[in-house]
């Protein structure tokens, strides 16, 4: 397994020579550390964490502070991996010149690679005005869960030609703006694949089909950690909340019935020593 850091140039050169990029969220250090471990290219710490870690019903709820913290975990798990901050609702809306004081508190505080953000066309212009004072931008276009209401909830994007054409337009802007990889979420997987092929950076797909650069999922999706629902694009290679429910009732019942703990889970004293006491 490659030991070398993951750079912008090496996810370049496998775009190029046609070897797929792997990317994996995750939220914390013990979660980091097997994601990098496993020789996952690139580590997103997405705000999704708002949803599978800290119960809120979308992304919309988490703020700086908590991407910030999350951020950092990772950042100290990851030898290997190239780690993708998300930028949150409303960080990056208000002016150009808040998105970039956010932005910044990504590298300078958290110690992450790059950022990303949602939106395509009309944020082109944070995108490159991010990009102007050194700091690496992932894009995101499609279905943009922060702007899921707008889109009339989480659907795919780019279903008939005018929207289609739209989304295209968009990738065509965020790489004019200085985006260095583009994650394309819930869109048909031809308008991924054509794309794709019209782009010179790499292209990241989450129910996009097979023919982007890369993919990604949700860790707590392909691991089974996360019940409330789960898309159609999600691969579960693994249930494991049945299993830790299972271990957690096994604790209790052990605990209740003094069973646990025994005597090989407890630490003796010299008989001539309790005497003492």
């Amino acid at each position: 397994m490659e030991s070398q850091k993951v750079t912008i140039a090496s996810l370049q050169k496998k775009k190029s020579s046609g070897q797929k990029i792997t990317m994996m969220t995750a939220y914390d250090f013990p979660t980091a550390s097997l994601v990098d471990q496993a020789g996952i290219d690139t580590i997103l710490v997405g705000d999704s964490l708002g949803m599978v870690m800290l119960g809120y019903q979308s992304t919309v709820p988490v703020t700086m502070d908590e991407m910030l913290h999350h951020c950092k975990a990772v950042v100290r798990a990851a030898k290997r991996g190239f780690v993708i901050g998300d930028m949150p609702f409303m960080s990056y809306h208000i002016s150009v010149e808040d998105a970039i004081l956010n932005a910044g508190r990504f590298i300078k505080e958290a110690g992450c690679d790059c950022i990303k953000l949602e939106g395509g066309s009309e944020m082109a212009h944070v995108v490159e005005a991010i990009v102007r004072i050194g700091i690496p931008v992932c894009g995101h276009i499609g279905l943009t869960p922060q702007t899921a209401t707008k889109l009339s909830g989480y659907n795919v994007q780019g279903k008939d030609a005018e929207s289609a054409k739209a989304l295209l337009q968009s990738a065509r802007d965020l790489e004019n703006a200085g985006a260095f990889m583009i994650v394309m979420e819930c869109i048909p997987d031809m308008l991924a694949a054509r794309i794709t092929k019209e782009l010179s950076v790499p292209t990241i797909g989450i129910g996009a089909g097979k023919d982007c650069d890369g993919q990604v999922l949700v860790y707590h999706d392909l691991v089974g950690l996360f019940e409330r629902f789960t898309p159609k694009f999600v691969k579960q290679y693994v249930n494991l909340s049945p299993q830790i429910r299972d271990a957690l009732v096994k604790f209790k019942n052990e605990v209740e019935s003094g069973a646990f703990p025994g005597p090989e889970h407890s630490f003796a004293m010299k008989p001539e020593e309790a005497k003492k006491i």
